[in-house]
C-alpha cells in the first residue's frame, strides 16, 4: 500500500483536507467548551489549555467524525462527543507523562504539564479534563437521553478499568522490566491504545443509529485501527527522532517497555503492521456504506511517521 504522499494527488488531498478540517472544528468547538484561562483556578484552567492546545493530531475525534459521515450524520450531532474523546485522550497524557508514570519531559514538541507547571496541577488538570468529558457529553441537547446515556457508558468502558485505558496502563506498568508473550503484549496494546480509538469509532456509529452488524463491523475495524495505531507508534520509538515525534523517543526502551519491536524485532513488527492494515481493510468491507476516508486513515496510520 502506497504512503499518503504517493497516492494518487486527489486522493492524498481529500484525505489531508478532512483531518485539517476535522481538526479546526474541534479546536473550536473544544475552545468554546473549555473554561477560559482566566476563569478561576486559573493555573488549572491554564495548565489545561496548554495541554489541549498544544498541537494535537485530533486523530481519535476525527475518526468519530469519519465514521459518522460514513452514516451520513452531521457534524453538529457528532462534534460534542468528539471533543469529549479528545478531553479524555489529553487527560491521559497529562497523566502518563507524570513522574509517577512515564515521567516525560516533552509532548508535542514543548514541555509536559507537569514540568511547565507542576505535579499536582498536572493532575488537577487531567482530573477536570475527564470530568468535562462526561460533562459534555450529558449535557449534549443535540442527541436523545438514551443516546447520551449510551455514548457515556461507551466512553467509561473504554477509558477505565477493566476493559479499558486505565487498565492497559496499569498491565504495561505491571510488564516493565520481564518478559511478555505475545498475547499479553497485544492485550496491553488493545487496552491502553486500541480501547478509546475502538470507543470514537463506535460512538461515531452509535450517534448515527447504525445497525447491529454495522456497529459489529465498525468494532472489528476500530480494533484493528487501535493495534495498528500501537504497533507503529512502537515502530516511531525506535526510528523517529525528537523533532518528528514532538516527545522523547527511545523512552521504550530505556523503560524496559513491553513493545513490539522489543519482543519480536523491527522486520517482525514491519510484517505485524501490515497485517494488521490488511485486516482493518478487511473489516471495511463489512460496511455497506461509502468508506473511502476510512480506508485512506488506515494506509495513513500505517505509513505515519509522527
Amino acid at each position: 500500500m502506497k504512503m499518503a504522499s504517493e497516492l494518487p494527488p486527489q486522493t492524498a488531498s481529500d484525505l489531508v483536507n478532512f483531518l485539517a478540517e476535522c481538526r479546526a472544528s474541534i479546536d473550536a468547538e473544544l475552545d468554546r467548551l473549555l473554561p477560559t484561562a482566566t476563569t478561576a483556578p486559573e493555573k488549572v484552567h491554564q495548565a489545561i489549555r496548554w495541554s489541549v492546545f498544544a498541537g494535537g493530531k485530533r486523530f481519535r475525534p476525527a475518526l468519530l467524525l469519519a465514521v459518522g459521515q460514513t452514516f451520513q450524520m452531521p457534524n453538529a450531532l457528532l462534534l460534542n462527543t468528539a471533543c469529549a474523546l479528545e478531553m479524555i485522550h489529553t487527560y491521559s497524557l497529562i497523566h502518563d507523562d507524570l513522574p509517577s508514570m512515564d515521567n516525560d519531559d516533552l509532548r508535542r514538541g514543548r514541555p509536559t504539564c507537569h514540568v511547565r507547571f507542576d505535579e499536582a496541577t498536572a493532575i488537577l488538570a487531567g482530573d477536570a479534563l475527564q470530568t468535562l468529558a462526561f460533562k459534555t457529553v450529558a449535557e449534549d441537547n443535540t442527541l436523545s437521553p438514551s443516546g447520551r446515556i449510551s455514548l457515556i457508558s461507551e466512553l467509561a468502558r473504554a477509558t477505565g478499568t477493566p476493559e479499558g485505558m486505565v487498565a492497559g496502563q496499569a498491565r504495561d506498568i505491571e510488564a516493565e522490566s520481564r518478559e511478555v508473550s505475545s498475547t499479553e503484549l497485544e492485550e496491553i496494546h488493545r487496552l491502553k491504545t486500541g480501547a478509546l480509538i475502538v470507543c470514537a469509532a463506535r460512538c461515531g456509529a452509535i450517534i448515527a443509529r447504525a445497525g447491529e452488524e454495522e456497529v459489529s463491523a465498525i468494532t472489528d475495524y476500530g480494533a484493528r485501527l487501535g493495534l495498528l495505531f500501537q504497533i507503529t507508534d512502537d515502530l516511531l520509538d525506535v526510528t523517529a527522532t525528537a523533532a518528528d515525534l514532538g516527545k522523547t523517543p527511545g523512552k521504550d526502551a530505556r523503560s524496559l517497555k513491553a513493545t513490539y519491536p522489543g519482543l519480536y524485532g523491527l522486520a517482525a513488527t514491519k510484517e505485524a503492521a501490515n497485517r494488521v492494515h490488511h485486516e482493518a481493510h478487511e473489516a471495511l468491507r463489512k460496511i455497506h456504506r461509502p468508506t473511502k476516508i476510512l480506508a485512506e486513515i488506515v494506509d495513513f496510520i500505517l505509513h505515519r511517521t509522527a
